[in-house]
Formats: structure tokens, C-alpha cells, sequence
């Protein structure tokens, strides 16, 4: 993707950097260029009225689950019956305490996981369910777990109606009373929302083409290829004509200018966004490209905007050049007279 921004996901993208020189018997090899990549969003769904209850008995410190026509008892609740299909036939209160019925060990614990060292993921069939919830069980070593372990859960300082609520789960200490579920726990609101970050990061290496092309951004240049079946050009480079399947051998250097083919008003805010709403963020088909990418459409405004609109790169200043996408911070209006629907529409 050409453009990295502002269109439902927060993202970051560092210039590319060379991979640490090798030495081959070859005279001279152009090293592909490698990034880490950043990509982040918070997914929000609504609970409807299953898992609303769920999230709201765990914000007491209480855990509920579904019975189903048969009698038999999921936790966590399912929203229709796997079997029939209709809602649960009742929510019942289950646990808190429960059985690890198999379990795996989690020696290096990943960004996001419920605990930062060591644990389990453990199938936990709690006390009253017939069906297992998935979580972590902090065991301390591999030798303390065991398939029929007894654990209950830990419960954060804090609850406010999600899973995490339940932080991880522990061995029961046989010697100790648990404390009674929703103990100390003043009534909660209905959770109706939830809101789950969700992250990704990921080092990508770039194809020979990518790397030309963005080699060709940190010298303020539009590098794209043509194929030489059917003579379309594309920017950025694909390596292979989707159309002809042979591959893009011929570098075109386009201009910075182009015609907006499609657009969208962006008036929904959202976190790590980079520009305020209203803005807009359109398909631009750059002169002598074949192939429309996403940017950013400002210098106007969103309501200015329309298909046929000439644009213009807007380049942040040469000292601020990258191998990166990032060196176009948005296109702007030319004030040329609109482009012929005929000249792009092939395009949209």
C-alpha cells in the first residue's frame, strides 16, 4: 500500500533501512530495504443482551453461563445454541473455582498476553459448567501444572466489565477460603460496549521493486513499472502484471501530479489519528499510472473535493526525505480545470 495514514487503522511506518551487508562471491548485489512495521486499532463492539450480562457479572466478580436445551451448561455463555440455534435458555452463575482439563506451557509470554513471565494456557472447566474456558494459569513453573489442577481465578484490582477482569487464574489454596463471588463489590452498570486494542508489529522486507521505488522516494521520485504485454504502468511496483502475469521489467518515472478518481469524507474520529476530521481521503490516479493508491486530499475543503479533481503532491521538505511513503504528506488541488470523466474510468 502506497499510503499509510489515516483511513481506520493508526499505523506506523519508519523509513526502510539496508539489512547488514553480506558477502557473496557476485560483484555487486542491491540489498532489499526492511522496516518495522506498527499497525494498531481498538476494536469496539456492541455486547447484545448474552454477553452484556457476561461482562457485567464479571465487573461483580461473578462468572455466568449459558444453559442450553439440552440442560448442559457453556462458560463462557454462547449467544445462540450451537445446536439449535436460539438464545440461551438461561444465564447461571458457574465457579468461580474450576478443573485444568489439558494445558500448555507459555515459556516466552508475547506483547499483550495476560501476564509478562512464564505461565499456562489452560482449558479450565469451571465448577457447575460441561464446557472448558481458555486462560492463563500463573503456576509458577511447568512442574506445578497438571491436567485435574484445581485453580481459581485472580481477579484485577479494578474490574469494569471485561475479560480481563479475570486476570489470570491461580492454584487453589486448599487451606484458604475463597472469598464468596462478588464479594466487596458494589453494583455495576450494564456493560454494553467493549472496547479490545488490538496490535500488530512486524518487520517487512521489501521486494526488489518496493525497494527501487522507495530508493526513488528519498530522491523525490515516483518510480513505477510498465508491463510489457499490455504496457499498463504501476506505482508502486508489483513485480507482475496481474493482467498478463509476466513480470514488470520497465522503470517508469512518473510526475507528482495526478486526477482524483474516487473520494471518501472522513468524519469519524478515532485514536492515533493524524489529521482532525472532516478530511478526505481519495484514490489518486497519477499521470501516466494505470493504477490509483490512497492519499490524503487537504489544502481544501472536504467538501470542494470531487472526482475529476487535478492534484499535486504536497513533499515535506527535503531535509525530512526517507526511504518512505511518508515523504508526500498529502495532495492538493492544482486549480487546473477537471480532468474528463472518459480520461479515468477506466480506473476507478
Amino acid at each position: 500500500m502506497f499510503y499509510a495514514g489515516n483511513k481506520g487503522v493508526a499505523s506506523t511506518l519508519p523509513g526502510y533501512c539496508l539489512c547488514q551487508p553480506q558477502h557473496v562471491s557476485l560483484p555487486y548485489v542491491t540489498q532489499p530495504l526492511r522496516a518495522p512495521l506498527d499497525i494498531g486499532f481498538d476494536y469496539t463492539r456492541s455486547l447484545g443482551p448474552t454477553l452484556s450480562q457476561f461482562m457485567t457479572a464479571l465487573a461483580g466478580r461473578r462468572i455466568l453461563g449459558a444453559r442450553d436445551g439440552d440442560g448442559r451448561v457453556h462458560a463462557p455463555p454462547f449467544e445462540y445454541d450451537p445446536v439449535s440455534l436460539a438464545p440461551p435458555a438461561e444465564l447461571v452463575e458457574v465457579g468461580p473455582e474450576g478443573t485444568v482439563t489439558t494445558w500448555s506451557w507459555a515459556g516466552e509470554p508475547l506483547e499483550g498476553q495476560p501476564l509478562a513471565h512464564p505461565f499456562a494456557w489452560a482449558l479450565i472447566r469451571l465448577d457447575g459448567a460441561d464446557t472448558a474456558m481458555l486462560h492463563a494459569v500463573d503456576a509458577g513453573s511447568p512442574a506445578a501444572m497438571r491436567t485435574g489442577m484445581r485453580v481459581r481465578p485472580r481477579w484485577a484490582a479494578s474490574p469494569v466489565g471485561h475479560i480481563r477482569d479475570i486476570a489470570c487464574f491461580e492454584p487453589s489454596d486448599p487451606a484458604a477460603a475463597a472469598p464468596a463471588p462478588g464479594h466487596g463489590q458494589a453494583e455495576h452498570e450494564p456493560v454494553a460496549m467493549m472496547t479490545t486494542p488490538v496490535r500488530l508489529h512486524y518487520e517487512h522486507t521489501a521486494s526488489a521493486g518496493e525497494s527501487e521505488f522507495l530508493r526513488g522516494l528519498a530522491e523525490g521520485r515516483l518510480l513505477g513499472q510498465r508491463c510489457p504485454a499490455c504496457g499498463k504502468v504501476y506505482i508502486p511496483p508489483r513485480a507482475a502484471c496481474p493482467t498478463d502475469g509476466v513480470p514488470t521489467t520497465d522503470e517508469v518515472e512518473l510526475p507528482d501530479t495526478g486526477t482524483v478518481t474516487t473520494f471518501c469524507v472522513v468524519n469519524v474520529p478515532f485514536p492515533g489519528q493524524r489529521v482532525t476530521p472532516p478530511y478526505v481521503a481519495a484514490a489518486v490516479l497519477l499521470d501516466g499510472a494505470d493504477i490509483p493508491f490512497q492519499h490524503l486530499i487537504l489544502g481544501c475543503e472536504p467538501g470542494e473535493v470531487r472526482m475529476g479533481m487535478r492534484v499535486k503532491a504536497a513533499w515535506k521538505p527535503r531535509e525530512d526525505w526517507g526511504t518512505t511513503a511518508e515523504n508526500i504528506e498529502y495532495f492538493q488541488p492544482t486549480g487546473e480545470p477537471d480532468a474528463p470523466y472518459e480520461s479515468y474510468a477506466h480506473h476507478l
